[in-house]
Parts: C-alpha cells; structure tokens; sequence
C-alpha cells in the first residue's frame, strides 16, 4: 500500500532509514543519503510530485520496495507520472511511467505499458545526472511532443524547438531522437500501405494463376482427346489402305473400287449423281447470271428446263426408294 506523508523531508528520512520488517531496497548508506538530497531537489522544484513507498515488480518477476514520486509535471494537460528510484540508483537511472492512457504513439513513451525514456536517461551519468535534471529534460520533451495529445504536425520541425545554435548537446540528442521517430514511422505506415497494395497485387496475380492453370489442364485433356482421335482415324487410314491394296484397287479410279448390290442400286446412284449434276449447273447459271454473261430470259428458259430434268430425276430416285425401301 502506498504510504502518503506531508512532511517530504521526515517522510523519505524514515522510509529510507528504517529497519526490518520495513526497509526498503537500498542496502548502502551513502547511496540513501544521495537519494534523500535527490529527492528533495526533485520535490523543491515540482512540488507536484509527492513521495511515497510502493512495491515494484522488474521484468523478470523480482519484487523491490522502493522510493517513488508521483504526481504530474506542470503541463497543459499536466502530464501524470510515477518517477521510481531503482535499487541501484544513482548508478542506475530512475524508472519513470506516464500513469493516463497514450492516445497515440510516441517518441519517448510506450503507449502500452507507460515507460518512459530519454537520451537523458540513456546517457545517464551518477556524478551528472539527478531526478530534478530528469524531470526538467521531460518537461522540456513534453512541451513540443506531448504524450496525452494527438500530434498536429511532425514534432521535432524547426518551428517546434529552439534554435541549434541554443540547443544544448541533450536537447540536440532528443531533437534528433523525435525527428527520427516520426520519419521512422511515417516510413513503416508507407511500407506496410506498400505491402498491403503488393499483397492484393499477389492474390489476383494468383487467382490468375490458378485460373490459367485450369484452363492448361481442360486444354491438355482436349489436347489427349484430340491425340487419340487422330491415332484412331490414322489407324482407320491404314485399316482401309490395306483393304484396297489387298482388293487390287490400289491405283484404280474410285467409282471401281466399290461394287453396287443390284442393278436398282447403280439405276439409283446414277440418278442421284445426275441430280446433283444438275443442282451443281443451276448454281453456275446463277453465277453467270450475276456476271452479266447471258441475259435473265436465257437465264429463266435454262432453269426451267433443268428443272424439269431434275423433278424427273427426284421422282425416280422416290420411285426407286418406296419400292426397294433403300
């Protein structure tokens, strides 16, 4: 349970100076008389943040008591945070948390889980570096990139800091690390556009690419479907070469090579090539007609006797048909 008290200076006195079941996790002496006048420096310029001891659970499971200042920064919004004096501190830096939801991600701060961090923590230094240095350099970040609002512009821009020829080594540090940040980020969201657009890309592609591989395959089966109709048509070819060479009308006209049944049956093919003959004629005159090489009434008298001829040659071909039932 957190402990409050109002006087910050008895408060961290007994906190750090008390003994079992109650001692916090700073083992060195000197090292709590360092984290005393830390922490009093830290509370003389943010009288915001308030002491208080907590139990805080590391990464890998281990539970520690220790110090801790809460409160929030003197921002609008103000900035909540929990500023924890690690077991180690000063040679370890402090652990500091954002204690209110990140709408947005952020340059310094984990929308996650809170933690913050800085080129002032990440170069930290235990004969330079302080909690108060600390929470200035966090006021100065949160100034041009708050981590409660929305960014409106790319933060870190020239308009958004100080000049270079002011800015201090750390300020430079920080400037280049928010600068970084947003150009990183600005090229993640393009890249991840990129993929999702070559990703879309890639699935018609393969949509296409199944497709056409159907249409190779219904093609293929016609291709062997063709194959073996053109095998069994050569076969019929050599089926009936073989007939005629064993026949002896190999080098014959056709017409010799088959034999009618009856005499009938030459009677009808004759009349049946006579009448093709004569619709084969009739077709000619037509073309002669178009070409202008004989007039219409020659046209007209030729037909008419053709016709004639034909309707004779179809009588006997019906005649023929409805007698022997050909």
């Amino acid at each position: 349970m957190t402990i409050f008290s109002p006087n910050s200076v008895r408060f961290i006195e007994d906190a750090l100076f008390c003994s079992d079941p109650f001692a916090l996790s700073y083992s060195d002496p000197d090292q709590k008389w360092i984290i005393r006048q830390h922490l009093l420096s830290l509370l003389q310029d943010f009288p915001s943040l308030r002491p208080s001891v907590s139990l805080f659970t590391h990464n890998d499971g281990t539970a520690v008591t220790l110090l801790l200042a809460s409160g929030h920064l003197p921002l609008s919004p103000p900035v909540p945070l929990s500023i924890w004096v690690h077991e180690l501190y000063p040679h370890a830096p402090p652990l500091v948390f954002i204690t209110a939801p990140i709408p947005a991600p952020h340059p310094f701060t984990d929308p996650t889980s809170g933690a913050t961090t800085s080129a002032y923590t990440a170069t930290w230094h235990f004969s330079k570096s302080s909690l108060a240095g600390l929470a200035h350099n966090l006021t100065r970040l949160f100034c041009h990139n708050h981590p409660l609002c929305l960014p409106t512009s790319k933060a870190g821009g020239p308009n958004r800091w100080a000049h270079p020829s002011l800015a201090s080594r750390m300020e430079a540090s920080d400037r280049l690390t928010c600068s970084l940040y947003y150009d990183s980020t600005a090229i993640v969201d393009r890249v991840r556009q990129e993929i999702k657009e070559l990703a879309a890309v890639q699935a018609a592609l393969r949509e296409r690419s199944e497709g056409l591989a159907m249409a190779v395959r219904r093609l293929e089966g016609e291709r062997r479907g063709l194959k073996s109709r053109s095998d069994e048509m050569c076969g019929e070819v050599d089926r009936l070469q073989n007939w005629l060479r064993v026949n002896g009308a190999g080098s014959a006209a056709v017409d010799d090579a088959f034999e009618v049944a009856d005499g009938w049956s030459e009677t009808a093919i004759e009349v049946l090539a006579a009448d093709l003959a004569v619709e084969d004629l009739m077709y000619k005159l037509e073309g002669v007609v178009e070409a202008g090489v004989v007039s219409l009434d020659v046209y007209l008298k030729q037909v008419r006797v053709l016709a004639r001829e034909q309707f004779c040659h179809r009588f006997k071909i019906t005649k023929i048909s409805t007698t022997f039932q050909l």
